[in-house]
């Protein structure tokens, strides 16, 4: 089993940043990847930002420019930085494991941390 743990949100500022993080445990493998998604009030939950093991990343792009999607694999922690931070970035973001077992695909969820930012 694979366990996801995020941490790192909290109220900011309009144009302020914050740095979320989360910390994989179990088996998590060396071909996998790694992503943030969020889900505001009354919407569906959207990607964010998504990184392979190799280091590739891509973004949604209203985050382009302000995100940067990072990951330690020595740790198994992936990171999000977030600055300029708007109003419409408030949301609960999710780290999300896509991890690849030979043929099969396994999906994984953290629970998930407020982010709130104030205009």
């Amino acid at each position: 089993q694979v366990q996801l743990v995020e941490s790192g949100g909290g109220l900011v500022q309009a144009g302020g940043s914050l740095k979320l993080s989360c910390v994989a445990s179990g088996s998590i493998g060396s071909d996998n990847t790694m992503g943030w998604y969020r889900q505001a009030p009354g919407k569906q939950r959207e990607f964010v930002a998504r990184i392979t093991s190799a280091g590739t990343a891509n973004y949604v792009d209203s985050v382009k420019g302000r995100f940067t999607i990072s990951r330690d694999n020595a740790k198994n922690t992936l990171y999000l930085q977030m600055n300029s931070l708007k109003p419409e970035d408030t949301a609960v973001y999710s780290c999300n494991a896509l991890i690849e077992r030979g043929p099969a695909k396994f999906n994984y969820w953290g629970q998930g941390t407020q982010v709130t930012v104030s205009s």
